[in-house]
């Protein structure tokens, strides 16, 4: 009775730990989830809110808008095309590690433009847009040549695949395609004999051996009906013999 109460108990233990720790994870992925929807909501109302200044905006301030929104863009892209991509492609790995120290340079970037929107200077920030300009353009184009490649490899990859695969299905179908009305023989044919070279000689069994020369009773034979005789019998009668006066004559056999 006390080791069904501890098989119980340890039971009960064990689905209380299942059910604290299902808890734990379904709070974790709702939270992540959370965060990643506010995130998300942020980076479009900052994104709007600098799309609307680089239009509404004319001068440096406006221009500064533009790079930022440009430079968000671009680095965004690229991030997911490679996050993408390297769960199907080991080979993108090293291309995320590049985009991660590209990365933060583009943050810094940003924050520095970000800082440079509330400058009240307009000459001095009319003065240092070049560098800024130059160095945005430096980011993004790097950026780009790495979603770029990303994408081309993919596709280069779906292209081949594709190939491989209407190969295939060209053979199969022509499988299909391939058949024969011709009865097939159920038994295979044996094989010939090969010509053997002329010795003179011939083996026991073959054509050479069974046609043999006719015999000379045969021959007069056939010589004989052609020219219209009658047969010859082929054993020759006894003669009759000779009678000597020494001879005794045979008696004849008494009836009595």
């Amino acid at each position: 009775m006390e080791a069904v109460i501890a098989v119980v108990a340890l039971l009960f233990v064990l689905l209380v730990v299942l059910g604290a720790y299902a808890t734990v994870k379904a709070v974790g992925a709702a939270k992540r989830g959370v965060d990643r929807t506010i995130s998300q909501a942020k980076r479009t109302v900052e994104d709007t809110t600098l799309r609307a200044r680089s239009l509404a905006q004319p001068g440096p301030a406006g221009e500064l808008a533009d790079l930022r929104l440009k430079l968000r863009t671009s680095m965004r892209a690229t991030q997911d095309a490679l996050r993408a991509g390297v769960g199907e492609d080991e080979s993108l790995k090293e291309s995320l590690a590049l985009f991660e120290r590209l990365s933060r340079h583009g943050r810094e970037l940003d924050d520095e433009l970000k800082r440079l929107e509330a400058e009240p200077n307009r000459g001095q920030l009319a003065d240092r847009l070049p560098d800024l300009r130059e160095r945005t353009k430096k980011v993004i184009e790097s950026a780009d040549s790495l979603r770029w490649a990303a994408n081309d490899r993919a596709r280069r990859f779906a292209e081949d695949d594709l190939d491989t695969l209407s190969a295939q299905i060209d053979v199969e179908a022509g499988a299909l395609r391939h058949w024969t009305t011709e009865p097939t023989p159920v038994w295979p044919e044996a094989p010939k004999p090969e010509p053997m070279a002329s010795t003179g000689q011939t083996w026991p069994g073959s054509a050479g051996s069974r046609t043999a020369e006719p015999r000379p009773s045969q021959s007069r034979a056939a010589e004989s009906r052609k020219a219209g005789e009658p047969p010859k019998p082929a054993i020759t009668p006894p003669k009759p013999q000779p009678t000597y006066p020494w001879q005794k004559k045979p008696r004849p056999e008494s009836t009595t």
